[in-house]
């Protein structure tokens, strides 16, 4: 079930340098960052160690990581498979959930460690954020003289230290990086959560393109750094993150994160002054970001000081398109006319031949015998397509006749005349959609796209109310959001619930959106709420184009005894 990593535990000495970790294909834990520090190295860490952004962390503790062994298991449930990082008194590992048969991440410290309990506070209060851009805490105890949080594993997904090592990002990929990221870190300094080690080893890129981030809140209680200016500090990780993505270089001195520094003694310069052919307005957003003392000379604009106020930079900006794909172009290959094949048999032949004269093709058929056949042939095809025609037409009167007898098959107001369905779509990537709280049950979700009707994500059970339980956290009710890998054409879509009675709407996010996580991200209508039996079948009049469905859940069934229900079995989306 689980990928090996690629993070293993780096024991080189206090230079900087971070280990390539989690190649494409292969996990990537969170926390993985895997450049063991010890003793002295630990003690004397610098700002780089905080991900240049300033920080420090605290003085080591005298602690020793407990002594555990692969095979290990926490609970009856998490076997411990691989250790990707032992430093400070802690030690994070590839594990498998025996339970749910997925592969995680897992974090353990000694009870008495000094980072125990912020670790645990940090990690639940991760947890309740909720938000699928970043890698989400599953479990977070404290179980006699050890205290372990437990997080997902994202064997899809590639660390940004890898990604740069094959290159800068082009505009397109840069402006992504830059916009996903500071929106998932503005939604989280709302709640009051900061990362403050924001690196190019905690920002994972999976195969859809999207941006995740691990260790929020966690890997600086971990490490045990603090800032007086979290929200500062934040924003200029992310400036230093765009910045390494438009030169492949890291904007400090230092070297770091298998990348370059600046040369030293010259100070920031700026990063289409490193590179040609930088984009200009993602050069003055990494300079505004990282410049937080005084605006950019040239433009004279304000710096960013929070993330809130990078991400409307960023959506200020003039959006930047991906580029054109690339086609190979055939080589040309000119006709034979073209190549002078008539002239080259006479010039192959030595001296000039006697001309012969040029065939001229037969008249047409302008005999009696001709019209007649052509009059022959031309009443065959009618009456051909008359054959044809008519048993066409008492195949469709069949099936309409079947399917009237079969009773309605599409959703209450649907006419029964709209075009037939597309083609399945492909969904990459399902995620529990509750933007107040933290998922009811997200390792359910994919019991929902699996083909498999037995299966389904269910909520849990609300008492007394079917809006899930009139609780504020769950005002915005609850579903799924469904990732279909890239912007595509949904023409109509199936679904089956876990039982009738729900009151459902489904919604499409913007062809541009990028990880859409609240309801007015999605703004495209599919279909109106109403309350649906046990399944919902509904074809478009016209095709949307999104990459983002969600399936809206406003009211829960009742079970029967007093409390309400639900949940969706399996969901069909075509194009």
């Amino acid at each position: 079930m689980a990928e090996r990593s690629t993070a293993a535990v780096d024991v080189a000495a206090s230079s900087g340098d971070e280990p390539l970790t989690a190649q494409k294909g292969k996990a990537t834990a969170d926390g993985a960052d895997a450049q063991e520090k010890t003793g002295a190295d630990a003690e004397t860490a610098t700002a780089e160690t905080a991900g240049g952004t300033g920080e420090s962390p605290g003085p080591a503790p005298e602690v020793e990581p407990p002594e555990l062994h692969s095979g290990h298991k926490l609970a009856r449930r998490y076997r411990l498979e691989e250790c990707v990082t032992r430093l400070d008194g802690f030690s994070s590992w590839r594990a498998v959930d025996e339970k749910l048969r997925r592969a995680v991440g897992v974090h353990i410290l000694p009870a008495e460690h000094p980072r125990a309990r912020p670790v645990l506070a940090a990690a639940r209060s991760a947890a309740l954020l909720g938000d699928p851009r970043f890698v989400q805490v599953l479990d977070a105890v404290e179980d006699n003289d050890l205290v372990y949080v437990v997080h997902e594993w994202l064997p899809d997904a590639t660390e940004l230290t890898a990604v740069l090592a094959s290159g800068p990002f082009e505009a397109h990929e840069a402006y992504q990086l830059v916009s996903q990221v500071s929106q998932a870190m503005a939604a989280a300094h709302r709640e009051g959560l900061a990362h403050l080690r924001l690196t190019p080893s905690t920002v994972l890129r999976t195969d859809s393109g999207q941006y995740r981030i691990r260790g929020l809140a966690v890997m600086a209680a971990l490490r045990g750094i603090r800032s007086d200016h979290p929200q500062r500090s934040d924003t200029e990780a992310i400036g230093a993150l765009l910045y390494s993505a438009l030169t492949q270089r890291w904007p400090y001195e230092e070297d770091a994160y298998g990348l370059s520094g600046l040369p030293k003694g010259v100070g920031l310069i700026r990063p289409d002054q490193v590179r040609a052919g930088v984009h200009r307005g993602l050069a003055d957003l990494a300079m505004r970001a990282l410049v937080n003392d005084g605006a950019t000379a040239s433009r004279q604009e304000q710096p960013c000081t929070t993330p809130e106020e990078l991400a409307k930079a960023v959506a200020a900006m003039p959006r930047i398109r991906p580029p054109e794909p690339s086609f190979a172009t055939p080589a040309y290959q000119p006709t034979a006319y073209q190549q002078g094949a008539y002239r080259q048999s006479a010039n192959h032949a030595g001296p000039a031949a006697p001309s012969r004269p040029v065939p001229v093709p037969p008249p047409p058929l302008q005999t009696r015998t001709g019209q007649v056949l052509k009059w022959t042939v031309a009443a065959l095809l009618i009456a051909a397509l008359g054959l044809g025609s008519w048993q066409l037409a008492d195949t469709l009167m069949d099936r309409e006749h079947r399917s009237d007898d079969s009773g309605p098959s599409q959703s209450a107001g649907d006419d029964g005349n709209k075009k037939a369905a597309g083609s399945p779509l492909r969904i990459q990537d399902a995620t529990e959609f509750s933007p107040l709280a933290a998922p009811t049950a997200p390792e359910k979700v994919e019991n929902a796209v699996d083909d498999d009707a037995g299966t389904a994500w269910v909520t849990p059970r609300y008492e007394g109310y079917a809006n899930f339980g009139n609780l504020p956290q769950r005002k915005q009710g609850g579903g799924l959001i469904l990732d279909l890998g890239g912007v595509k054409n949904v023409s109509g879509l199936v679904l089956r619930m876990y039982r009738p009675g729900h009151t459902v709407e489904v919604l499409a996010a913007d062809g541009s959106a990028a990880a859409p996580s609240s309801l007015d991200d999605f703004s495209q209508r599919l279909t109106k709420r109403e309350s649906i039996g046990e399944s919902l079948r509904t074809t478009l009049d016209k095709s949307v184009r999104t990459r983002y469905v969600l399936i809206h859940i406003t009211e829960l069934p009742s079970d029967g005894s007093g409390g309400f229900r639900g949940g969706i079995s399996e969901i069909k989306i075509t194009g």
